[in-house]
């Protein structure tokens, strides 16, 4: 049932959270509200994505029932890390749904993809997936971007193992040394608060998060505030979300972020003035890192192209520009 007949609001039920870290699933009341409920649909995925989902435990408690709940993951913003850091689709979801320009770095698209195996009695809604996507929803999908998302599937197959070992390793590295130089950071540190690309403060002892985040991009830093689960509302946020990613395939390790995490300090704790600093740290990471260096990316990208039907002098003139622009 889609609304709930008493208060007429959608009929959703949200996970129950460990008091001691809520941004872990409880699983233990998780079984107890799945079995009261016999949902119809389990959607799993945030925006203040720190730890796995408890996929292979829901999958494992409903795939006897007769009728068992599609199982759906959100990886937006961890699609990019997918095997390193969670496999849902091995761990018994159905649908993955994701963003190709987060961790994942590749142009501004999406991405829905599916496990049903012949048999199974959810491969109609597969076929119903795909009509609705295409063409109900997306009859104009910017084909523009589709070569950019090529090139940046090649390059993440390439680099994959490491590219997520050392984003993962760098936001515990950043995590650590912010609480280190004192700025609270969410998450259990016997877990080294993060197993993802991101990193969360808690900075309301030194002004809202708006305000923070405004400091923060002042000095050449660009962050998000971000309201934390006990803040009643985003307009006065307790928190900061940042990732590391970008950074890192930008060629920053584990001392970098150490240096990075008292550039922050400076400003959350002592509200100082660190835009030039910043802006000289930066000058040392102008090479992307975790892609096909130039002399293969050229004849790489144009081989693509002379596989696909464009019209005469197409490929040469994307060719000249690639060897202008690298």
């Amino acid at each position: 049932m889609a609304e709930d007949p008493e208060t007429g609001k959608e009929n959703v039920v949200n996970f129950p959270v460990l008091k001691e870290n809520p941004y872990k699933i409880d699983t233990e009341k998780l079984g107890e509200l799945i079995e009261q409920h016999k949902p119809e649909l389990v959607v799993f995925g945030k925006s203040m994505f720190l730890y796995q989902e408890p996929v292979k435990f829901v999958s494992d408690l409903v795939k006897d029932w007769e009728v068992r709940p599609v199982i759906m993951y959100d990886m937006a913003h961890v699609l990019g890390l997918f095997g390193a850091f969670q496999a849902p689709l091995q761990e018994g979801a159905d649908v993955i749904t994701g963003s190709t320009h987060k961790t994942f770095f590749g142009p501004q698209r999406g991405v829905i993809a599916g496990n049903f195996p012949k048999g199974s009695p959810l491969r109609k809604l597969w076929l119903d997936i795909k009509g609705r996507a295409f063409p109900g929803s997306t009859s104009n999908h910017h084909l523009g971007t589709l070569l950019a998302l090529l090139m940046a599937v090649y390059e993440m197959n390439e680099f994959k193992e490491e590219y997520q070992s050392q984003v993962r390793s760098n936001a515990k590295a950043f995590a650590r040394s912010l609480k280190d130089k004192g700025v609270q950071v969410e998450g259990d540190e016997k877990d080294g608060f993060t197993e993802t690309h991101q990193v969360l403060m808690r900075v309301r002892e030194f002004g809202l998060g708006n305000e923070i985040a405004r400091r923060l991009e002042e000095n050449n830093i660009v962050t998000n505030y971000q309201a934390l689960p006990d803040d009643e509302t985003f307009l006065e946020a307790s928190g900061i979300r940042m990732g590391v990613q970008e950074m890192t395939r930008f060629g920053m390790k584990e001392k970098d972020f150490d240096v990075l995490s008292g550039l922050i300090a400076d400003v959350v704790i002592r509200n100082k003035n660190v835009k030039d600093d910043v802006k000289e740290f930066r000058k040392n990471f102008l090479e992307m890192k975790f892609c096909l260096p130039p002399k293969e990316a050229v004849p790489f990208a144009s081989k693509i192209l002379s596989s696909v039907f464009v019209y005469p002098g197409f490929a040469d003139m994307l060719r000249e520009n690639l060897e202008k622009i690298i």
